[in-house]
């Protein structure tokens, strides 16, 4: 009682670790929120997806997995009834 925590070597080791801070909130004041466009959180998580899979580089895959994969998902959807996949 009549201590605080800050200085703890627990809160030192974890704080940094110990809250989610979101890519999509906007902590900005009203005015710069109304300054970059004054989107919402839908409108800023819109935004970011596209970045997102706009920088996508696939993984390097061997060319004979790659191969076996696509002869499997072939065979796969061979085999629904209905192809138009």
């Amino acid at each position: 009682p009549g201590a605080h925590f800050l200085g703890a070597s627990h809160t030192q080791a974890n704080f940094e670790q110990a809250f989610y801070r979101s890519t999509i909130a906007d902590n900005n004041s009203f005015e710069q929120w109304l300054e970059d466009g004054s989107l919402d959180a839908s409108q800023r998580a819109n935004l970011l997806w596209k970045e997102k899979l706009a920088s996508y580089e696939p993984p390097p895959l061997d060319d004979a997995v790659d191969e076996a994969l696509l002869a499997f998902m072939t065979q796969r959807k061979s085999s629904f009834p209905d192809q138009n996949y």
